[in-house]
């Protein structure tokens, strides 16, 4: 590397410079070049890069202090070496703080200046690799920093594309199970409007008990699908005009395994899917299809059984042409409180009722 090293030589003393001369190219094998001042010092560094600057001053005062910051400014990375004629005093601190690397004082021994240059330029190479480096670094920070601007974009706008289709293939699910449901209750006169005004009565007791939108929201649904299992039941039990053997009830109690088990693939009505099948358990244990009992009910299931119930009571049937008027149901739904229905439900249903319009 002593071949390829340029030093800077700044010395006024033409015995000096003499001096310098040969030991640094002649001995040293280095790159020399010599100037006479701090003027011309700061003008070869702006024209050239040098490995090293050695300048040769009598004392450390507030000039040569002046020159080393020119020097520091001119190339934050120069390493100097300072050749005093006297002792640095109390200026040597100062120096070392501007970011002076090594002082010798004159005459120096040429060995341990030697010894400085190398340590010097191999710092030097250090610094500037280290520099390169941390630009380098720096450059793929901000490239990559782009990048990932860049990509955040793709995937939020991917994200928003993909959200926009699954609420479309929701709301496509949604419409075409709604269909199916409400075709289940057009099979039969009777029971034309039945889901929907199941949901308008469970709707109101969900309300009056505070449930939150997303709760209310997904009873609502469920409603409209409780009966989507009896898409299962033919019509001849289904619109059976007498009452049902034990083996044509056990038919209808399918109905909401059916149900849950033609809504699960769709994963998003997981909520909804648990209503449906448990919408016909009875708070007393006594319901179908798996005997739930009490609080093992989701909350959403007790009140559609009571909705569900009340509305039957309220609307002609095959099995009894002449609905219960609104108050007799009432009754009944009195009557059943801590069998088939949860009582907390009913005072709920209590409080709605009055307010509402029944058939």
């Amino acid at each position: 590397m002593v071949g390829s090293s340029r030093i800077l030589v700044i010395c006024g003393e033409e015995e000096t410079s003499r001096f310098l001369r040969e030991k640094l190219i002649i001995e040293g094998g280095y790159d020399a070049v010599f100037v006479n001042s701090d003027d011309e010092g700061i003008a070869a560094l702006r024209q050239s890069n040098f490995d090293l600057i050695i300048s040769k001053i009598d004392a450390i005062d507030r000039d040569s202090l002046d020159a080393i910051k020119d020097i520091k400014k001119t190339d934050p990375d120069a390493i100097i070496i300072l050749l005093l004629s006297e002792s640095g005093g109390a200026g040597l601190k100062d120096a070392f703080k501007l970011g002076v690397y090594g002082v010798l004082t004159m005459p120096t021994n040429i060995e341990r200046l030697f010894f400085l240059i190398s340590k010097g330029i191999d710092l030097r190479l250090l610094t500037l690799a280290n520099r390169r480096l941390t630009q380098s670094l720096q450059e793929q920070n901000v490239s990559l920093q782009k990048q990932n601007t860049l990509l955040a974009k793709r995937i939020e706008e991917s994200t928003k594309n993909l959200s926009r289709l699954y609420e479309d293939l929701r709301t496509t699910y949604m419409r075409t199970i709604k269909v199916l449901a409400q075709a289940i209750d057009a099979r039969d006169h009777y029971t034309h409007s039945h889901s929907e005004n199941v949901a308008t009565y469970a709707v109101a007791i969900a309300e009056e008990m505070g449930l939150s939108v997303k709760d209310t929201e997904s009873i609502r649904e469920a409603c409209e699908l409780h009966d989507l299992g009896k898409i299962g039941i033919i019509d001849s039990i289904l619109s059976k005009p007498s009452g049902l053997t034990p083996e044509e009830f056990e038919e209808i109690k399918r109905h909401p395994l059916i149900g849950a088990q033609i809504l699960e693939p769709l994963t998003f009505l997981s909520d909804v899917i648990e209503l449906v099948r448990q919408h016909h358990e009875h708070y007393d244990g006594s319901g179908y299809p798996e005997g739930r009992k009490g609080e093992d009910i989701l909350l959403g299931a007790r009140i559609i059984n009571l909705a569900d119930s009340f509305e039957a009571m309220t609307s002609a049937r095959a099995y009894r042409k002449v609905p219960l008027t609104k108050e007799q149901a009432v009754e009944e739904v009195k009557k059943h409180s801590g069998t088939q229905f949860d009582p907390k439900v009913v005072s709920a249903f209590l409080k709605i009722i009055n307010k509402m319009r029944v058939g």
